[in-house]
């Protein structure tokens, strides 16, 4: 989801911890494993971005599925196609559904509150707070990808 300003202004890829030189967005890569056991053709990668206030990212959509955790700070999040659901609490016990932001519909996203995002969900975010959004990302997506796949027409302006 959040790699993309990072994407854009000329990060690495999945297993890179290059930083955007003057980036709105800096995706720091903390580990990967490339085919893992049950996902052969697929690079299982966790990031952490920081997202300046102001920061807009643009449309985009990923190549697999991606866990985005909020740290600190509050990210405006708008599906444009798909949906998701956002959870608080630990996944491995007793997670809650906070909301569910389907197409067409904007809502905010506070430290540990989480999401899944799937191929089909097309979305943007945003940090329209007066302090950096951090986001922990677990992402499972085809060998190769980019963190984020821009989406191109109107809707992606």
């Amino acid at each position: 989801m959040l790699a993309l300003a990072c994407a854009m202004a000329g990060c690495g890829g999945p297993g890179s911890s290059r930083p955007a030189v003057g980036a709105a967005a800096k995706r720091e890569a903390l580990g990967q494993q490339r085919d893992p056991i049950g996902a052969r053709g697929r690079t299982l990668g966790l990031a952490r971005v920081v997202i300046r206030p102001g920061v807009k990212l643009p449309l985009h959509r990923h190549e697999g599925t991606q866990v985005a955790y909020v740290e600190r700070g509050t990210l405006t999040y708008t599906v444009v196609g798909g949906g998701v659901e956002v959870m608080r609490g630990p996944s491995d016990a007793h997670a809650v559904k906070v909301r569910r932001i389907r197409a067409g519909e904007t809502a905010t996203i506070t430290p540990g509150q989480w999401l899944v995002e799937e191929e089909g969900d097309v979305h943007r975010a945003a940090n329209r707070g007066r302090t950096p959004v951090v986001v922990l990302l677990a992402s499972l997506l085809r060998t190769g990808a980019p963190p984020t796949t821009p989406v191109a027409g109107p809707a992606g302006r």
